[in-house]
C-alpha cells in the first residue's frame, strides 16, 4: 500500500512555480551526466568490479527464511521465543560493529582482493555453523543452542561486514568527478540488487528442497550448497583491481577530466575572492580619503579663526 499512498502524494502535494525556470539548461546537464555515466561504465576498470560486486551479493544465497522457521519450531528447532530471536539479531548488529572497527584499524590498508578473498572463505566457512546448529552437533559439544545461536549471529555479521567494507571503498574509488553521488547511487543499487537476487536464490532453494515452515528435513542440505556457492566469487576475484584503497582505479583520461574540473572550480573561487575583498578595500579607501579632507577642512577654519582673533 505504501507505494499508492507516495504516488497519491505526488499527485496532490502542488509544488510552488518558479517562473523562467532554466528547463533547457537542466536537460542539457541530465544529457551530460548521463552520458558520463555511460562512457565510465564502459571502461573495463570501472565495469568489472561493478560486476563482481552483483555476483559477489548475489551468490551468497540467502535462507533466513527456513533457519528463522527452524528456530521457532518445537520440534525439529531450539524453539526458541520471538524476543530471544530479536536478541540474536541484536547480537548480529555488534557484530556488524565489530567488523566496522576492524577493518577500519587493521585491514584499510590491505589491497582489494586480499581481504575480499580472505572475507569470501571466512563467510563460506562461518555458515558451518549454521550446519553444525542444524545437525544439533553443537548439543554433543557440551554447547547449548542458546550460546551457540548467538555466537553462530555474531560471527556471520562480522565477516559478512568485513566483507563488504572494501566493496563500499572500492564503490566510492569507482565514482567519476562531477557526477560523485549520481555513481554512486547506481553502484548501490546494483548492490541491492544483488542482495534481491541471493533471496530470490535462496527462496527458489528452499521451493526445490520442500523446506516450509513445518517442514526442515533437508535444510542440512540447503545451507550446505549455500556455504558451497560462497565460494564461487572467489573464481571472480581478477575482474577486482589489485590496488589498495589509497590508489586511483578510474583510467587517465577521467581522472585529467577531474584534474580540469578542479583547477577550474579553484580559479572560479579565487576570482571571486578577489572580488569580494576589491570592494571592501575601496571602500575603506573612499571613507579613509573623506576623512581626511573633513580633517583638512577643519584645520583651515581653525587657522583662519586664529588670524581673525590676532587682527
Amino acid at each position: 500500500r505504501r507505494p499508492y499512498f507516495v504516488l497519491a502524494a505526488g499527485i496532490l502535494l502542488k509544488d510552488v512555480h518558479i517562473p523562467n525556470f532554466p528547463y533547457g539548461q537542466a536537460h542539457k546537464k541530465f544529457v551530460e551526466a548521463s552520458g558520463k555515466m555511460l562512457r565510465t561504465l564502459k571502461c573495463p576498470e570501472v565495469w568489472r568490479p561493478c560486476f563482481y560486486m552483483y555476483m559477489s551479493l548475489a551468490l551468497s544465497v540467502d535462507i533466513q527464511e527456513g533457519m528463522f522457521y527452524w528456530y521457532t519450531d518445537p520440534s525439529a528447532g531450539p524453539s526458541f521465543s520471538e524476543g530471544f530471536i530479536g536478541f540474536i539479531f541484536a547480537i548480529g548488529s555488534v557484530g556488524s560493529l565489530v567488523g566496522v572497527i576492524l577493518y577500519q584499524n587493521i585491514l584499510r590498508d590491505h589491497s582489494f582482493r586480499s581481504v575480499l578473498c580472505s572475507s569470501q572463505l571466512l563467510l563460506s566457512l562461518s555458515g558451518m555453523l549454521d550446519l553444525i546448529l542444524v545437525l544439533r552437533l553443537n548439543l554433543k559439544l557440551g554447547i547449548p543452542d542458546y550460546y551457540f545461536a548467538v555466537i553462530d549471529e555474531g560471527v556471520a555479521k562480522m565477516i559478512n561486514r568485513i566483507k563488504w567494507m572494501p566493496l563500499l571503498v572500492l564503490s566510492s574509488k569507482l565514482c567519476p568527478a562531477g557526477i560523485e553521488g549520481t555513481f554512486f547511487a547506481l553502484l548501490m543499487s546494483i548492490d541491492n540488487i544483488g542482495v534481491l537476487s541471493a533471496s530470490w536464490i535462496g527462496g527458489l532453494l528452499l521451493h526445490l528442497l520442500r523446506i516450509t515452515r513445518t517442514e526442515f528435513k533437508n535444510l542440512w542440505a540447503a545451507i550446505l550448497i549455500r556455504n558451497v556457492m560462497r565460494l564461487l566469487p572467489l573464481a571472480l576475484l581478477f575482474l577486482v583491481p589489485r590496488s589498495d584503497p589509497n590508489s586511483n582505479i578510474l583510467p587517465a583520461d577521467l581522472l585529467n577530466e577531474y584534474d580540469g574540473a578542479e583547477a577550474r572550480r579553484i580559479e572560479n573561487v579565487e576570482l571571486t575572492s578577489l572580488t569580494v575583498d576589491k570592494n571592501p578595500s575601496t571602500d575603506a579607501s573612499l571613507q579613509e580619503c573623506k576623512t581626511q579632507e573633513h580633517l583638512d577642512v577643519g584645520q583651515d577654519d581653525d587657522e583662519a579663526s586664529l588670524l581673525a582673533n590676532r587682527g
